[in-house]
């Protein structure tokens, strides 16, 4: 199964896009992505603000659950920080741990690049009857890696 048509759904995503995430791999049930954390991305005690955190997980569960072709939305999604960051490049791997024809379930590992975690996420999805390829058809080329700095 080819993965055209979920990357430029996912590239599609601005606000990603303008947070500076990018996306490095998908499969089946599986993406990751990346940010480099930098003052932008600071809250007012200097390091890492939780939402620039969480905007990293949401789109590797984003990619992941709709890497099957079907457009799959979140009903349900949180987060657990267990260690701050202030600088450097961070990923997010997501892989779904439970899928159905309507729902799907992941996890995401927010790591720093020595491999320690930072926070967990999880998800669930509802998928929806739409065809991930129908959806990105139309959609404006803005992949995340012409992002608009800050």
């Amino acid at each position: 199964m080819g993965f055209d048509a979920v990357r430029r759904l996912i590239e599609n995503d601005r606000f990603a896009a303008d947070a500076g995430v990018k996306l490095l791999g998908i499969a089946e049930g599986y993406a990751k992505v990346s940010v480099d954390i930098t003052p932008r991305h600071h809250n007012g005690v200097g390091i890492a603000q939780g939402g620039a955190i969480f905007t990293l997980a949401d789109l590797a569960f984003a990619a992941a659950v709709n890497s099957h072709g079907i457009v799959t939305v979140a009903i349900n999604a949180s987060i657990t920080f267990v260690k701050s960051v202030s600088s450097g490049i961070i990923y997010a791997e997501a892989r779904e741990i439970s899928t159905s024809a309507k729902l799907a379930s992941c996890t995401v590992h927010v790591t720093d690049s020595q491999g320690v975690l930072l926070a967990v996420f999880q998800g669930l999805a509802y998928r929806k009857k739409e065809l991930v390829a129908d959806m990105a058809e139309g959609l404006e080329s803005f992949p995340l890696s012409r992002q608009n700095p800050v």
